[in-house]
Formats: C-alpha cells, structure tokens, sequence
C-alpha cells in the first residue's frame, strides 16, 4: 500500500538529513512529519522515503539499515577549518563533498589504490609552515614544468585554465570542475596521500578558477583539506598553524601566478593610476 508507513531506522533519516546539511527546521518545511519520524513515534511511507532519498541524495535502501553506515569522515580533513565553519557549508557544496570523496573512492578501486601518473607532487615536494614563499613558488613551478615565459604566451584565460588543468594532471592532481550554485564558493581540495582532489566553481570567472586552483594546490601540498571563498572573513577566527596555512594558500597562489619580482619590473617607472593597472 502506498500509505503504508514501512518500518525504518529512525537514526537513518537524522543521518541523512545532518549529512546534507540540513537543519530540522528546514527539513520541516518539506517533510511536516520529519521530528516524528525521527524520534520513531511515525515512520514515513514508501512515496515520502522516495522524496527523501531524493532530497537527501542517499539510496531509499539505506533508511532500511540497522544503523548508519560508516562512511569517511569528509570533515576531519579540513584542519583549517573550524567545527563552527564547517557547520554552515550549504547543503549544495556538501552534496559535492561527498560527491568528490566519491571519485576519490572510485579512483582508488578502478586503479587498485594506485594513482595512474608517474610522479605525484605531494608527495615529492614538501614545504614548512615558515616557507619562503618565491622558493615555494619556484619550486612547484619547476616541478610542473610551466615557465613564465610559457604561461605569458597562454593567448586567453580558458587556454590558461586548461593548461594548469593538464600540468596539474601530470602531477598526479585531479581537478574537476562543477557548477556549485552558491556564489560565495569557488572551490575546495580533499587531501589523500594517493589521489588527492581540486574541485573547482565553474560558473567563475576563469582567473578566479585558476587562483582556486592554486590556493587548493598549496592547501594539499601543506596536507590538508581545504575551501576557498570570495570573501575570508572566517580567516580571522582561525588561530596557530590553521591561520597561518590559509594565509599562506592565499600568498601562494598570488606569488606563483604573479611573482611579486615580475609585477615590481613590469611597473617600474609607470605612474600609478587606472591606466597603468589596465591590461593591454
């Protein structure tokens, strides 16, 4: 009987909901009876379990498990990130969270655990907390084999973006691209000693894209997760080694697309006005 309410977990459906980032009280907007059914006192039918999984992006059979199951923890990776901080992402770039572990995860089996390129930049170059931040640059910049005198003859910003995609590639990084939706987000890494990941905001501009992918990329060579915002105003509640890794990933990315020493010859002698900071 469609009516019928079925038997579930009532753990599973409070799992689902907090998985997606979904707040009791939004939830309630569309499911009336979701606070009863996770307290076990009604249970949904099949039609509403449907719109559940749906909702939720989980398959309809895991509401019929004896409890949650055991998935990676996305969050513990994050080492920047406050519990606070983590708490407010929407409910769409967790969705691509989870989407991006999924990869990670499938990459793993399709390969036998074994990322496919011959080098790895993550685990070959390492770099303290006290970096010097031109060296840093200098040093990935070699690894991945792009002088400035290549990247300056990119005729646009798509080609450059698809460039810094394949060297990034050839370092053992993956980078996809996705739609977040959400206008504040451009981009997030998760970090795996075998496959680590970039996800990047494809409705940004292109430059923005490729300074996330760098912000990223310094996140993972530091060996942690990381997001990128437009605006980082949670930078300021961080303290220790967790703000110092965000200011650095933002240095970083600044310095290796536009070596401060470059930027300082290429202004000499010019007046400082709309004109000069106009590109040609």
């Amino acid at each position: 009987m469609p009516n019928e309410e079925l038997p579930v977990t009532p753990a599973l459906i409070a799992w689902a909901r907090t998985r997606a980032g979904v707040s009791i009280a939004d939830a309630s907007k569309s499911f009336k009876k979701i606070q009863s059914w996770e307290d076990g006192e009604s249970a949904p039918t099949y039609p509403q379990l449907e719109q559940l999984a749906e909702a939720y992006k989980v398959p309809i059979a895991v509401f019929f498990f004896p409890e949650p199951p055991s998935v990676p923890n996305i969050a513990q990776t994050f080492r920047t990130l406050p519990d606070t901080e983590f708490d407010q992402i929407p409910g769409r770039i967790r969705l691509l969270l989870r989407k991006a572990k999924a990869l990670q995860l499938n990459l793993m089996d399709l390969t036998g655990g074994r990322n496919t390129t011959a080098r790895l930049i993550t685990r070959e170059l390492s770099f303290p907390l006290d970096v010097n931040l031109r060296t840093m640059a200098e040093q990935v910049r070699a690894y991945l084999g792009v002088s400035l005198d290549a990247q300056r003859s990119w005729q646009d910003d798509e080609t450059a973006l698809e460039n810094w995609r394949e060297a990034a590639f050839d370092a053992g990084i993956y980078v996809f691209k996705d739609a977040f939706r959400e206008e504040e987000f451009s981009g997030f890494c998760l970090y795996d000693d075998v496959f680590p990941i970039i996800y990047v905001n494809n409705t940004s501009a292109k430059t923005r894209q490729i300074f996330t992918m760098f912000h990223e990329l310094a996140h993972l060579l530091f060996h942690t997760s990381g997001i990128d915002t437009v605006h980082d105003e949670f930078i300021s509640h961080l303290t220790g080694e967790a703000q110092r890794i965000e200011v650095l990933c933002n240095r970083f990315a600044a310095e290796f697309l536009l070596p401060e020493a470059e930027l300082t010859a290429a202004i000499r002698g010019l007046e400082p006005s709309e004109a000069t900071a106009t590109p040609r």
